[in-house]
């Protein structure tokens, strides 16, 4: 599929896409003849995982390196396959706190808005 298709899957902008292909996260698998980007299912999957760390704050860096090692897993065997799935076991450990770090705003964000609804009642505001 063309950019266009690949970035309403994905739900990303077509700029964007091409950032992430300026950058190294993603090459698309091929060109059609008239040199238009073409992706694969399994290029929108690693889209869909850039896509997903990026609230997350993680660098490009890392995506980089998520990727590589999700790519190696599904050939790597004996001691490479223990130490890619390390390594990804420590990308879990950190989507996991910041998800919780996440969290924590948002729940601080929720107190606060509830604060500011409680002064808008005690003061006459509308109710909403």
């Amino acid at each position: 599929m063309q950019i266009g298709e690949a970035a309403e899957r994905v739900g990303l902008s077509i700029r964007t896409i091409r950032h992430y292909e300026d950058v190294g996260l993603i090459v698309p698998s091929a060109r059609s003849d008239g040199g238009f980007r073409l992706y694969t299912a399994p290029d929108l999957d690693r889209l869909a995982v850039v896509k997903r760390m990026k609230p997350l704050g993680f660098s490009l860096d890392e995506m980089r390196d998520l990727l590589a090692v999700l790519d190696a897993l599904d050939t790597a065997e004996g001691a490479d396959r223990a130490a890619l799935l390390d390594r990804l076991g420590m990308f879990h450990a950190a989507a996991t706190a910041r998800v919780g770090a996440l969290r924590d705003q948002l729940a601080m964000a929720e107190g606060f808005a509830d604060t500011l609804r409680d002064r808008l009642h005690q003061h006459g505001g509308p109710r909403t």
